[in-house]
């Protein structure tokens, strides 16, 4: 047993506290602007906790979308929500009437509901353009162009935009156009050298970079926005999911906005947290009287795994529904498993004459592949169902994957770290405190 366990325990111990009191109550510090809000009034939770706001956004009058535009629509406002991070919501298509509804919930810290402003999180929904300026035409309050209807390209022909790191160090959105759009772009660039083209959501303006030089049909259009710096990073990400997601085929229209109530309600909430709270209670019980001090470290491991949980997902300000809580709580009862497995190794160890140290080192290092393996399998699931999924399974899948990630740190660094400090500083040779019945150890 090396000193530097017993200071990494202390350390552990400190900071799970710390963390939880964060988590529970909060920090201020009067006279100075800082302050961390409590876990619980962090959280963003979702619509069927909370409830939110529905809008039908309709096409333009006579404009009858086809399948393949309506198919185009939904993903372009699911892919506006997950930049928003908005992931409990619901995007219904109405393909006879060419609507489509969507629910998205409350925001975050609003003790009062504008279903307008609310509705801003989903972002315009407008026609992206890119369109030739007239210097002429400038709006004198704020300096931005305004649109001259000299389109050169639009949102359809933009396969892709993303942000990328220029061979000079600066920031850039890299364009990907679709053939046509890549010969009407090579055209346009070879007249406006050294002149702005205009970046326009319908009427609003977004961005003007200057062209350069031409750029030839078939190559990767590239906005360059500055040097590497935190500001550009930002704005590189903003500008590329703009344009992503403003490939719409035709601008679209809110139509009715209404205000919805929750489905489960915060009763849900209550029960939810009451349920996770017996739950963890009955674990820690569990763990005690079944392996006695292996089992007050695994205690403390899987308070200080929650408690992070709870941080990232208030910190992520990915929506809290009621299957996210659920993904919560089987992450307590994987690293019930996890423990279990680890725990029943040193106690076959222990039979065998190991000494205390000894089992608790070989334990670890024998249950390592199956802890591993039930992690990476499970890690791999929650990744697929994020990734295909969406609303609610978003969430679900968000907080049993950070859960994984965390519980297996804790299972197997932080519990073994505390053990071997316990099993330094209490009796030596008696298997009953590590859940083995009668029997000592030979040191």
């Amino acid at each position: 047993m090396k000193a530097g366990d017993r200071v990494k325990s202390a350390l552990i111990v400190l900071i799970i506290g710390l963390l939880t009191y964060t988590a529970i109550m909060g920090i201020s510090i009067p006279g100075i602007d800082f302050e961390i809000k409590k876990v619980k009034d962090s959280i963003r939770f979702g619509i069927d906790i909370r409830g939110g706001v529905r809008t039908t956004l309709v096409p333009p009058e006579g404009v009858t979308p086809t399948a393949d535009q309506m198919d185009t629509i939904v993903r372009i406002i699911e892919l506006r929500l997950d930049n928003k991070q908005i992931l409990d919501r619901s995007v219904i298509p109405e393909k006879s009437s060419g609507r489509v509804i969507v629910e998205i919930p409350w925001r975050r810290g609003e003790t009062t509901f504008d279903p307008y402003e609310a509705l801003a999180e989903l972002g315009d929904t407008a026609l992206l353009t890119f369109q030739e300026v007239d210097p002429s035409l400038i709006n004198e309050e704020t300096g931005e162009y305004l649109p001259t209807g000299k389109i050169i390209i639009q949102g359809d022909d933009v396969v892709e935009a993303r942000s990328a790191l220029g061979q000079d160090g600066r920031m850039d959105v890299a364009l990907k156009l679709t053939g046509e759009a890549g010969k009407k772009f090579q055209e346009a660039t070879e007249r406006l050298i050294g002149q702005p083209i205009a970046i326009f959501l319908d009427d609003q303006f977004i961005s003007a970079p200057v062209v350069q030089s031409a750029i030839p049909a078939g190559s990767e259009p590239r906005i360059t926005l500055g040097g590497f710096r935190e500001d550009t990073v930002k704005e590189a990400s903003r500008l590329a999911g703009l344009i992503s997601a403003g490939a719409l085929p035709f601008s679209l229209e809110s139509g009715e906005v209404r205000l919805i109530t929750p489905e489960l309600g915060a009763g849900a909430l209550d029960v939810s947290v009451k349920a996770g709270l017996i739950a963890l209670i009955l674990i820690w019980l569990f763990m005690i009287l079944v392996y006695r001090i292996p089992g007050v470290s695994s205690s403390i491991a899987l308070l200080g795994q929650i408690v992070l949980l709870l941080l990232v997902v208030a910190i992520s300000n990915i929506p809290l529904t009621i299957s996210g809580i659920g993904g919560i709580i089987l992450t307590m009862g994987m690293s019930v498993d996890a423990n279990v497995i680890i725990f029943e190794r040193i106690k076959e160890e222990l039979k065998t004459g190991k000494t205390i140290q000894g089992a608790i080192d070989i334990g670890f290092k024998r249950a390592i592949t199956a802890v591993i393996d039930g992690n990476i399998t499970t890690l791999i699931a929650a990744v697929v169902l994020y990734v295909l999924g969406t609303g609610s399974v978003k969430s679900f899948a968000f907080t049993l994957g950070v859960g994984v990630v965390l519980n297996f740190i804790t299972a197997v660094f932080i519990t073994k770290i505390l053990l071997r400090t316990a099993a330094s500083l209490g009796p030596k040779k008696s298997h009953w405190l590590y859940g083995v019945k009668g029997g000592t150890s030979n040191v």
